[in-house]
């Protein structure tokens, strides 16, 4: 031995003690980090929740190749809820491979709520979304975790106080707007895509809203008033929706979705930027002025000067970045909620007469008048209605997160998937929204079924999550929901009936939120 110690230079005595060292320690933390989680199991009686049946047991690439082109031609989520039924109809629990990792996918009740509530401090948001996300939304509330989102979220409630919410006079331009434009495409050949016109609305509110100058992409009535910001609008709304339709992919697929150059991706980014950043800095400018901004002298329907939200926010000790990447943020639930919300609505209304019968009712007792925030909240069908809606077709079907310390979920494991489950840290969990809505256990056998009376009698809690749950609950969905049924209330004053003209199997249009696949297209009566 001390021979062969000889023959060796210092040097490489050294690297081969270092080597053993590092060998013993990473096994020594290994060993450890077992016995820890051995601890844990035994604890907690968690089981092991069944493995998908893969044919490509290593890196589960007969998912990822199916979940590619269900992307890409439909019925993604169908598929998804379908993969639940092989293990039976009370596992709501079960382990697939992702790309070579082992996730968990659940739609529990009692999981989602220890994930998004009573452990919601042990998730976070997975490293894809906002690898995904950051580039065009920055660091904003949906791409944050720990203090940072505790900062962003701090900054934006504030904005979505009832004075804000209840406001419904910039929601009725853009409303009116809306039917001046389904009206004068209706005369011209008769079928609307109202899907395809409820995210021009919404983008024009929401930048209203955000911006206190709308994009005007709806565009009535102009005559070349105002025509090149219009088209810069336009533009705007292009780049926004393909930025958003990528980064739909890049979140579900991961860096495969990047491999190769997407110049369009770059541009597209780059004008969603240019072009928020010019109200920005304006804003900017005039507060630094001492102006309060270009509507000053614009008021409200009771006298009051009209809300916007960046001048508030360039009210706040915070750069021109993190505005930007607030706004961007609230515009993308701004847009696609609430558009997403209403072409659901109206493809189902399109082909269920007696609930539009219902809601149309309803909608005649107000008399024609505009109905207030009041009224909205007290229409208890057209509630229940959207209630519907969102329960068979939740705007956000799908999420995720990442366990960022070894922890448990209360069911799931053993046969009967009523055990506890252990969670190895780094595992990421995909909790299916849609699934859990159409569970036959939870909402009865008509679970399927588009049925608003059940709203009647239920109480639902943590089986119904439209808008999420817990401290990252969205803190727009009032907004969301009152501009939906003011927008609903007044298409049923200005027509008398919906007729369906597509007969395409319905699906949904998945990005970053759900549409319906192929739009909504109608013919409109006009009353």
């Amino acid at each position: 031995m001390s021979t062969l110690i000889d023959s060796h230079s210092p040097i490489t005595l050294a690297l081969l003690a270092l080597t053993s060292i590092y060998i013993i320690y990473h096994l020594t933390l290994t060993l450890i980090t077992a016995h820890r989680r051995r601890i844990i199991i035994q604890k907690h009686n968690c089981k092991p929740p069944p493995s998908y049946p893969h044919t490509d047991p290593i890196f589960g690439l007969d998912i990822f190749f199916s979940n590619a082109r269900l992307a890409r031609d439909g019925f993604f989520m169908e598929t998804v809820f379908s993969r639940y039924k092989l293990f039976g109809p009370s596992i709501y629990t079960f382990t697939q491979l992702f790309l070579g990792s082992r996730i968990i996918n659940t739609a529990s009740p009692e999981n989602i709520k220890a994930i998004l509530a009573t452990q919601f401090k042990e998730f976070e948001l997975p490293p894809r979304r906002k690898r995904a996300f950051r580039p065009t939304f920055g660091h904003g509330i949906f791409t944050t975790d720990g203090r940072e989102w505790e900062d962003s979220r701090a900054l934006l409630r504030p904005n979505f106080a009832r004075s804000q919410v209840g406001d419904l006079e910039t929601f009725e331009g853009h409303v009116g707007r809306l039917v001046e434009r389904i009206k004068g495409e209706g005369e011209r050949g008769g079928v609307v895509d109202l899907q395809r016109l409820f995210f021009m609305l919404t983008m024009d509110s929401a930048t209203e809203f955000l911006f206190g100058k709308s994009s005007d992409v709806l565009g009535v009535g102009k005559d070349g008033e105002g025509e090149e910001e219009r088209e810069r609008g336009v533009k705007f709304q292009t780049a926004f929706t393909y930025v958003t339709e990528r980064m739909g992919v890049e979140s579900r697929v991961g860096k495969l979705a990047t491999l190769f150059p997407d110049k369009r991706m770059d541009e597209s980014i780059k004008f969603v930027h240019e072009y928020i950043g010019g109200y920005i800095r304006k804003t900017i400018e005039l507060r630094k002025a001492g102006v309060g901004g270009e509507k000053d002298e614009e008021k409200g329907g009771q006298g009051k000067k009209r809300y916007v939200f960046l001048e508030e926010l360039a009210k706040q000790d915070i750069g021109e970045k993190k505005i930007q990447d607030e706004l961007l943020n609230i515009l993308l639930a701004g847009r696609d909620t609430t558009a997403g919300l209403l072409s659901y609505l109206f493809y189902v209304l399109a082909r269920r007469k007696d609930v539009f019968a219902k809601l149309k009712a309803e909608v005649d007792a107000l008399g024609g008048e505009r109905p207030s925030f009041e009224q909205l909240k007290s229409m208890k069908y057209l509630q229940y209605t959207l209630n519907e809606i969102l329960r068979l077709h939740p705007i956000v079907p799908a999420n995720s997160r990442v366990c960022v310390t070894d922890t448990t979920l209360p069911v799931g494991g053993g046969p009967d998937g009523k055990s506890p489950i252990f969670v190895k840290k780094g595992t990421q969990i995909n909790y299916q929204v849609y699934v859990m809505h159409r569970r036959k256990d939870l909402y009865g056998e008509d679970a399927d079924e588009f049925r608003p009376e059940r709203w009647e009698t239920l109480r639902p809690s943590w089986q119904y999550l439209p808008f999420n749950g817990g401290p990252r609950i969205c803190i727009g969905q009032q907004f969301a929901l009152t501009e939906a049924a003011f927008t609903t209330v007044r298409l049923l004053q200005a027509f008398k009936g919906v007729e369906a003209r597509d007969d395409a199997p319905f699906t949904d249009f998945l990005t970053l939120t759900a549409a319906v696949r192929g739009g909504v297209k109608v013919v409109m009566i006009p009353a």
